[in-house]
């Protein structure tokens, strides 16, 4: 029987030792639970933070995107226009080229005194291949003026 009353003993005291961690337990909880209320506060408040600021982030990275769509499109434009200048201005050059030759034909023509009136044809020919080639070039820049320009006129007629 000693045996039976030594566990009883046993299992009296791990009973009252739960009873005590059990109580200090729930004494605890209550002690931290206002800590643990404004700590979960906190991180509520921090998760909207953080919504927030996610949102933010996204509205400019769009803002950025359509910024970079915007540039990539006046990037286009600009380089299209400068290829058709580059093309204009080259055919200047050739123009100018052909319509140095014309003069210089002519120039000795003068110098010998034997006028061809192939020679004065050319010249005249060569000259208004300059002219026509110094306009397409002129129009070209007048075009680019007029792109830079039309953004601009545009936004003050939607600010009116």
């Amino acid at each position: 029987m000693s045996n039976v009353s030594d566990l009883e003993n046993r299992l009296g005291r791990a009973l009252d030792r739960i009873a005590k961690s059990a109580m200090a337990l729930s004494a605890t909880k209550s002690e931290h639970s206002p800590d643990l209320d404004a700590l979960r506060s906190q991180l509520e408040a921090e998760r909207t933070k953080n919504a927030q600021l996610s949102e933010r982030v996204n509205a400019v990275r769009q803002r950025q995107e359509s910024s970079f769509a915007t540039l990539e499109r006046r990037l286009a434009r600009m380089t299209e226009q400068l290829d058709l200048q580059s093309l204009e201005m080259l055919r200047l050059k050739k123009a100018n080229t052909k319509l140095i030759e014309a003069n210089r034909k002519l120039r000795e023509g003068v110098e010998a005194q034997v006028i061809e009136p192939s020679a004065i044809n050319r010249s005249l020919v060569a000259e208004l291949e300059a002219l026509r080639a110094e306009r397409a070039a002129e129009a070209a820049e007048l075009e680019d003026v007029l792109g830079e320009l039309k953004p601009m006129i545009s936004t003050e007629e939607s600010n009116a």
